[in-house]
């Protein structure tokens, strides 16, 4: 396992199967475990850096999975390193369906398909490597041995990103940023109104005798919208934080 030196200071878990690892001692029955299901998780930049370099060699980190797909070696990682932390800060879970890869972002959903046999699994993307020159994804246990190439360590694959569907009968809000100070609110408000992003409006909340003041943008009825807008965000040097509302 490879420890990266993010910025913020955050140290973060690559894997790969360079290093001597395997099964569990004592295998569990997978038959119940079933695919990650795809669901929306806004983009983290203290999760995706715009690069990062791991033994001389720079990776640059997708801003978006949309429309990815590729072709390559899968390999896997097993008891070595579970209950490890991963690049998500997740402790890694060999019977979970999750996977590692160096510039999708962190997280996404990808559909893994054996070139060999045909087999497909959906796995989530919560950690980064593999940093073998000729691999392109490392999967869990789990989803290896779903895969049929627990045994071989390694086999052609494609994977595919998936797009998350929408929450049927939800809204979103992104919040922006959250202060005390009303004047600091109403700057980053009229920011918001000046780039004509929508419906930016405070949201007041008392706490230990203190009000608060959310800054929020919505509601968003549309994930292509929600996207489009965090990306925005982004250019602007924004982070938000997802709410969703029934």
């Amino acid at each position: 396992m490879k420890r990266i030196l993010w910025p913020l200071a955050l140290i973060l878990a690559g894997c790969s199967l360079q290093q001597a690892d395997g099964p569990p001692e004592d295998p569990r029955d997978l038959s119940a475990v079933t695919d990650a299901v795809p669901r929306y998780e806004p983009f983290r930049p203290a999760l995706n850096p715009e690069s990062y370099r791991v033994a001389g060699k720079h990776y640059r980190v997708m801003r978006s999975a949309r429309g990815y797909r590729a072709r390559g070696i899968a390999s896997w990682y097993g008891r070595k390193f579970h209950g490890r932390p991963t690049a998500s800060g997740e402790p890694y879970d060999m019977y979970a369906m999750t996977a590692a890869h160096r510039t999708l972002p962190i997280p996404s959903y990808v559909e893994v398909t054996n070139l060999r046999n045909g087999r497909k699994v959906v796995v989530r993307v919560n950690d980064r490597g593999p940093f073998h020159p000729d691999r392109l994804i490392d999967l869990s246990y789990a989803a290896a041995v779903k895969l049929g190439i627990d045994k071989s360590g390694t086999a052609p694959v494609e994977i595919r990103a998936l797009e998350p569907p929408a929450a049927a009968g939800r809204a979103w809000l992104l919040q922006v940023g959250a202060f005390t100070a009303r004047d600091n609110a109403d700057r980053l408000l009229q920011q918001l109104r000046r780039h004509r992003l929508p419906n930016p409006h405070l949201a007041a909340v008392s706490r230990d005798g203190k009000t608060i003041y959310r800054v929020r943008l919505g509601p968003l009825q549309s994930k292509t919208e929600l996207a489009a807008l965090d990306r925005k965000l982004h250019q602007l040097g924004l982070n938000a934080t997802l709410i969703v509302h029934p």
